[in-house]
């Protein structure tokens, strides 16, 4: 996490709702986890895709720093699919 003021999406909001997920558990997934992959054609904001764990439960946050405002969007949050992604959860299938 680039900076300490964190902005959610609705999106964001509705799927941490429906996977249990805290805002708590998402600046942890920020501060410790790994990122996996770039986007950086995104818009407005070039994002990236990180992999934190919960105890035992992996949580991907896709996130974008919002340079100027000194701030970072939370755009959605998940638990990988092991169908989706390796058993590191790190790479698609």
């Amino acid at each position: 996490m680039a900076f300490d003021s964190l902005i959610f999406r609705v999106h964001a909001i509705t799927r941490m709702l429906e996977r249990s997920l805290t805002v708590a558990d998402v600046e942890v997934v920020l501060r410790t986890g790994s990122t996996i992959e770039s986007y950086p054609t995104d818009t407005p904001f070039p994002s990236y895709l990180v992999l934190g764990w919960r105890g035992n439960r992996p949580v991907h946050v896709v996130a974008a720093d919002d340079v100027i405002a000194r701030r970072t969007v939370v755009i959605t949050v998940y638990e990988p699919d092991v169908a989706r992604w390796d058993p590191t959860f790190t790479r698609r299938r």
